[in-house]
């Protein structure tokens, strides 16, 4: 009697493994053996016995090789250059790689995925921005909240950064090496990342980016626990800060980061602490290189920072920024806005501009103060009168100095009515 032997194709997997002390690393790879594979990892020599080896996802596959062929394209910025087998590891980058795996058409069914990061999740606001009368308030309450605002420790929302950065022609980062110097790629617990490095991250091929920096500062208010650490990633894989100096701060004005400022930057992209604000524009602006950053709505406004207004060498962002998270992740009121030396192309905020002639401005927006200064309210400009006049903070904002008017003097202007001190304005004059 002939028998016909049949052959079983063995399954295929593809897992990503963390070794319980390195919370910033994890190695993604295939197998036909989860459990024999496990235990490799956990009988290598030279380990620390208290460096434990476990499983955060598991999944069957149809091709492993191809599969992780693919992931080793998709992530090469985020592979560890010394160590191919090693990705760069936080909560968010998990889910996104999770994401990836399980739409592959390759992909068969999941095994096991770390539940802690399966439900790590942020309620945030929706996307659109809702207006300062949905939000109770006015612009002067936004003002005042802005010139107190002194508390550095707001963490930036991914999607504000997405909303911003897409108004952007993606070729300004084509080549180009991005340093987030007041930002780490991961937080205390390891669970999240700050939103820029991530943003920065999750499309760093999309971007076509040469090189990202991450650093942040390990002394006094540290956001994210994270001491001096900081990360280089590029599209052979990333790298830690190893051979910095032993006294670096991580800080923004610290030699080393003025160095890579200097020597190996393109583009700056964070959130600077507001209680440094001067500082750090002071560094930025005379770096000469291109920026986009977060700071104070009341900037355009206050007198350590007119000047750069008025010479031209920073204006306005395209949105402002409402909400910050804390460092529990809730939702608190912001009072910041972007700003840049980057080509802002067809502003949508000109459309809140009323540029007409003086008569044709209604009364309660035009008033003239103790001085004889006119007032101009409510995104009113006089098209055809000749002196300075006074504005607030929002006109700048919505981009006054790029329709023919300039700032014309380095301090900030304080009417008085009545003897009555008012909100401050800047002086600005048609051209």
């Amino acid at each position: 009697m002939e028998h016909t032997l049949t052959y079983s194709k063995p399954k295929e997997y593809i897992y990503i493994v963390q070794a319980s002390l390195e919370p910033t690393r994890c190695k993604i790879g295939k197998t036909n053996d989860l459990e024999r594979r496990l235990k490799e990892y956990n009988n290598m020599t030279g380990k620390s016995k208290n460096n434990i080896y476990q499983y955060l996802f598991t999944c069957e596959v149809n091709d492993m090789a191809q599969v992780e062929n693919d992931i080793k394209e998709k992530y090469s910025a985020l592979r560890e250059e010394k160590s191919r087998e090693i990705y760069f590891y936080n909560s968010e980058l998990f889910k996104h790689y999770i994401t990836f795996i399980q739409t592959h058409t390759l992909f068969i069914k999941e095994l096991f995925i770390k539940a802690d990061d399966k439900i790590q999740t942020v309620k945030i606001v929706k996307r659109t921005t809702p207006s300062l009368k949905e939000r109770g308030l006015a612009f002067k309450d936004i003002m005042q909240k802005a010139q107190k605002a002194d508390n550095d420790e707001f963490y930036t929302r991914y999607e504000d950064i997405e909303k911003e950065l897409s108004m952007y022609d993606k070729n300004i980062w084509k080549y180009k090496t991005v340093f987030c110097n007041c930002d780490d790629a991961v937080d205390d617990d390891e669970k999240n990342s700050s939103a820029f490095a991530l943003y920065f991250l999750r499309n760093f091929k999309e971007l076509e980016l040469s090189k990202l920096i991450c650093a942040h500062y390990g002394g006094g208010i540290d956001l994210f626990n994270q001491g001096t650490k900081g990360y280089i990633f590029t599209k052979d894989g990333f790298r830690e800060f190893r051979d910095s100096p032993k006294d670096y701060t991580g800080s923004f004005d610290d030699p080393l980061s003025l160095k890579i400022l200097r020597e190996d930057t393109d583009i700056v992209c964070t959130n600077p602490p507001f209680s440094r604000a001067i500082d750090y524009w002071k560094i930025i602006i005379e770096s000469g290189k291109k920026f986009l950053i977060i700071s104070n709505i009341a900037n355009p406004v206050t007198t350590a920072f007119i000047p750069y207004f008025k010479d031209n060498k920073v204006w306005a962002g395209y949105n402002r920024v409402d909400y910050f998270l804390n460092p529990k992740k809730q939702l608190v009121d912001a009072a910041g806005h972007w700003f840049t030396n980057l080509p802002v192309k067809n502003r949508p905020k000109y459309k809140h501009l009323k540029i007409i002639l003086l008569k044709d401005i209604p009364e309660k927006y035009k008033r003239y103060d103790d001085e004889g200064m006119l007032l101009v309210d409510n995104c009113y400009i006089p098209s055809n009168y000749k002196n300075p006049f006074a504005v607030s903070t929002r006109t700048i904002l919505n981009g006054l100095l790029e329709k023919g008017y300039k700032i014309i003097q380095d301090k900030k202007y304080e009417p008085f009515i009545n003897g009555k001190n008012c909100f401050a304005r800047v002086l600005v004059q048609k051209v």
